[in-house]
């Protein structure tokens, strides 16, 4: 009971990540200058854990609050690379100083769709995902504040 619940939460985790793009979003290249810290406000994403060098990786940045934490359509920034097993860096610009979280999801296939036996995922500040939070963790366990900097997040990746 217990593995399928881990499953479970596994699972939505993944869906949450893997949620269709809406319009006034800002898809955007890894560009790591960003993070030079001369180009303003940013999020250093440090994620360790990649389990396989195939398929894509999206890394989407969202407000840290309650009413945009992982909801369809309210990411601010995405980027989509090719994984590489191990480990990798992400630059995500902040467009002004508050609270945010980031999302990370492998698609080890790249089909475009979640499986839940495959697949991966990860949230800044690495909360646990279990049957009570079923893979969708409260924005208070994932939110971190950025002022003018450049912010270091690492995130662990989680497979199943």
């Amino acid at each position: 009971m217990l593995k399928i619940a881990a499953v479970s939460a596994l699972s939505t985790l993944i869906l949450v990540a893997a949620a269709p793009a809406e319009a006034g979003r800002q898809k955007i290249d890894n560009d790591l200058s960003r993070c030079n810290g001369s180009n303003g406000s940013a999020v250093l994403v440090k994620i360790s854990g990649v389990k396989a060098g195939t398929g894509m990786m999206r890394v989407q940045t969202y407000r840290g609050t309650k009413s945009e934490w992982l909801k369809k359509g309210a990411w601010l920034h995405r980027v989509e690379v090719p994984a590489r097993k191990g480990d990798m860096q992400f630059c995500l610009p902040i467009e002004a100083a508050g609270n945010y979280a980031v999302a990370v999801r492998h698609d080890i296939n790249n089909n475009g769709k979640t499986d839940i036996f495959s697949d991966g995922g990860g949230m800044s500040n690495n909360p646990s995902i279990n049957i009570f939070n079923l893979g969708k963790p409260s924005y208070k366990k994932t939110a971190f504040a950025v002022g003018n900097e450049v912010k270091s997040i690492n995130i662990r990746m989680k497979y199943r």
